[in-house]
């Protein structure tokens, strides 16, 4: 197992689990996994927990975590003003 590629390879599995990924780098990838049992567990792994994530209900942020967040982020403009 060349350690390098995998790593090079990881580095493009979001692209490539969000459809993402150009023709060929979807190609390198999926010749990779079937030479490569540890990278096709990470990637199993990774998606099940995005599709695990998707599927969950968002939870509600309280107003006042909400306002710290996006202020923290610097991201006040997009609340929405307070009624």
């Amino acid at each position: 197992m060349d350690r390098e590629n995998c790593r090079h390879l990881l580095g493009e599995l979001s692209d490539y689990l969000d459809g993402q990924a150009s023709a060929e780098m979807c190609a390198e990838i999926e010749r990779h996994l079937a030479d490569c049992a540890d990278c096709r567990v990470v990637v199993d792994t990774l998606r099940k927990m995005v599709l695990l994530y998707r599927n969950l209900p968002q939870p509600d942020l309280p107003p006042q975590a909400r306002a710290r967040l996006y202020a923290a982020l610097d991201l006040t403009d997009f609340l929405a003003p307070n009624k």
